[in-house]
This record gives C-alpha cells, sequence and structure tokens, in this order.
C-alpha cells in the first residue's frame, strides 16, 4: 500500500516546503540588487529567515507517525510520471534546519574576510543552500536527481573562485568529475527504477504507466536481482559524495583548496548527503538486497573507518586531517547500516 502524507496546506495552511526550498535562491537573485554597503547583513537576514522557516516545520512535525508530511505534489511532466513532490518525514526533517543553521554559521565566519567579488560569493552560498534544501526535500527520485546534480554548479564556483590555495581550479574540477562519475550510475538506478515500474504497471493494467515518485516504487514488487543491482548503482553513487574509501580523493584537495567556510559545508553538509541517501533511499527501495549484503556493508564502514584514521594522524595540515577524519566518520555511519539493528540506526537504545 503506497505510504499516506499530510498535505501542507491541511498542516499548516501554505506549502512551506517549497517556500524553504526556494526563499535562498529568491534572496540570493534579490542580492544582486541590493547596495554594496550592507550586502552581508542582508545575506545573514536572509539566512535567518530561512532558519525559522525550517524550525516552523521541525516545531510542526508530527512525531509517531510515519506518513510523509508537509506534501506537495503537481505534476511536472505527466507523461513521464514526473511530478514536483515534495514532503518530509522522520529522517529528513531535522535536516532542514541543520542546513539552515550551518549556513547563518558559515556567513558569521567570513564576516570579516575582504572577499573577492563578494555579492556573487554570498548568492553562491545561498544558491548552495537551495540545492541542498531540495535534496533533503525531494520525494520524487527525478527531482531529487536534478537537485543533486544542480548542487555541484554553486560548491565548483566556490571553490575555484574564491579558493585559497594555489590548486584551487584542480580541486574544483576533480570535485565536479567525481560527482558526476557518482551521479553517472544514480541515473542508471532510477531508470531501472521507472522501467521496473512500467512493467508492473502494464501487468497491472494500470492508468499511470510511468513513476518515478518514492512512495510508488516502495509499493512496486523489485526482484531480488534487481534489488542487488540497484543497490549497488546507487551505493556507489552516494559513496562518491559519503564519501567512502575508495571514492573518497577529492575530500582532501577540496578541503585545503576551499575556503574555511566552504570547507564548513563539505563537512557540515555536503557529506551527511552521502549517508542520507543510503538510509532514504538505498534501504527502503532495496531491503533484501541491503540484509543479503550487510558484511559486505559492514566490510567498507570499517576499511572507511580504519583507512580514515590513519590517513588524518599522518596529516601535518589541519584541513587536510579534517578530511580523512569526516571518511572514517563515514565509515562509522555506513557499519551502523550495515549491523542492521535499531541501536545501531538511530545512536540510542530503543528499550530506555
Amino acid at each position: 500500500m503506497i505510504p499516506q502524507e499530510i498535505a501542507a496546506v491541511d498542516q499548516i495552511g501554505f506549502p512551506i516546503l517549497s517556500v524553504v526550498i526556494f526563499f535562498p535562491l529568491l534572496w540570493a537573485l534579490l542580492l544582486n540588487f541590493s547596495g554594496g554597503s550592507h550586502v552581508r547583513e542582508a545575506a545573514l537576514v536572509g539566512a535567518l529567515t530561512e532558519l525559522v522557516l525550517t524550525l516552523l516545520v521541525a516545531f510542526n512535525f508530527q512525531i509517531g507517525t510515519p506518513e510523509l508530511q508537509f506534501a506537495e505534489q503537481s505534476a511536472w511532466m505527466p507523461t513521464l510520471g514526473i511530478t514536483y513532490h515534495v514532503g518530509v518525514d522522520g529522517i529528513s526533517v531535522l535536516f532542514l534546519p541543520v542546513t539552515a543553521l550551518a549556513t547563518v554559521l558559515l556567513l558569521l565566519a567570513s564576516w570579516e574576510n575582504r572577499k573577492f567579488m563578494l555579492k556573487p560569493y554570498l548568492m553562491a552560498l545561498l544558491a548552495a543552500e537551495t540545492t541542498t534544501m531540495g535534496i533533503f526535500a525531494a520525494v520524487d527520485l527525478v527531482l531529487f536527481f536534478v537537485f543533486w546534480e544542480l548542487a555541484l554548479i554553486p560548491v565548483f564556483l566556490l571553490i575555484k573562485l574564491w579558493g585559497v590555495g594555489a590548486e584551487r581550479r584542480y580541486s574544483a574540477q576533480k570535485y565536479v568529475l567525481y560527482m558526476v562519475a557518482g551521479g553517472a550510475p544514480m541515473t542508471i538506478a532510477i531508470i531501472l527504477l521507472g522501467l521496473n515500474y512500467h512493467e508492473h504497471a502494464l501487468a497491472q493494467g494500470l492508468e499511470q504507466a510511468y513513476s518515478f515518485d518514492f512512495p510508488v516504487l516502495l509499493n512496486t514488487p523489485i526482484s531480488f536481482q534487481m534489488q542487488t543491482l540497484i543497490l549497488v548503482l546507487m551505493g556507489v553513487a552516494f559513496a562518491f559524495k559519503g564519501p567512502l574509501f575508495p571514492f573518497h580523493t577529492w575530500l582532501p584537495d577540496a578541503h585545503v583548496e576551499a575556503p574555511t567556510p566552504i570547507s564548513m559545508i563539505l563537512a557540515g553538509i555536503l557529506l551527511k548527503m552521502g549517508g542520507y541517501g543510503i538510509i532514504r533511499i538505498c534501504y527502503p527501495i532495496c531491503p533484501d538486497a541491503a540484509y543479503e549484503l550487510a558484511y559486505f556493508v559492514c566490510f567498507v564502514g570499517v576499511l572507511s573507518m580504519v583507512y580514515g584514521a590513519f590517513a588524518a594522524l599522518a596529516q601535518t595540515d589541519f584541513k587536510r586531517m579534517v578530511a580523512y577524519s569526516s571518511v572514517s566518520h563515514m565509515g562509522y555511519v555506513v557499519l551502523g547500516f550495515g549491523v542492521w539493528s535499531a541501536m545501531a540506526d538511530t545512536g540510542f537504545n530503543p528499550e530506555y
């Protein structure tokens, strides 16, 4: 049965997730027409407003129900079954205020810096916030993929134009190439899921022959072989973003060459997307395959833990050390996924 959802207009009275997603981008465009003397203050006001909106989502979230909340859905490409569908559940709801808070903190962290092209720099930060919010709120997998790929643009510009190292252009290009390489298997996996639904819809005589909507795909039977293939493809894509060993080599270079606020984005926001994608998409879609490959998942987690920790110990550059420690931390996250226990997934003992 397709999971139920609570519409945003019924829950809070207006499409709050669309506002949360696109407000930073709109504010960034408004910054372009603002005066140069108070552009930092204007950007901070926008970031604080976004934080208030995300807290409004969190405080109005109904705990103890599995339904998607604050849901919005409208046709986007109806012939292909692609919709603009956003919503949050217990996994994704807290990522919104965390992202908004991180954006406020990175604006404050760069307050005294005299940035080259300050206004475009602040606009790029807010644009990165929009793509991140879209990733955490998207329910349709094509919409998720669009936000996933759009996130490359502001981060690439932030590293290339405002990086502090001599190799910033190389690091920015390396980041994009790695993320594009990770996006390719994700594209294949999403297409396979759509084709699997198409076959099921034709067999059942359903009116809608195509769909990439995550709740609909959850209700569509998937063979074990197909689950395994999709899990591997999606797992590789999220391992690039994680990053996990051996797909991690873009991160140390990006950390070293990026300015400190951008390092905050890399360590505090972007790296969370890999683990989020695994627990949000991979495991619900491919539960049987994930269970059978649990030992392999644990092995990947332990390998990243140990490698990242020893590599961090060998560094003399603080940013490079943080980068390798992030690889180790993601190993702990993946190990928790592979253990298949409530305590490992949530971080606390459900008996207490």
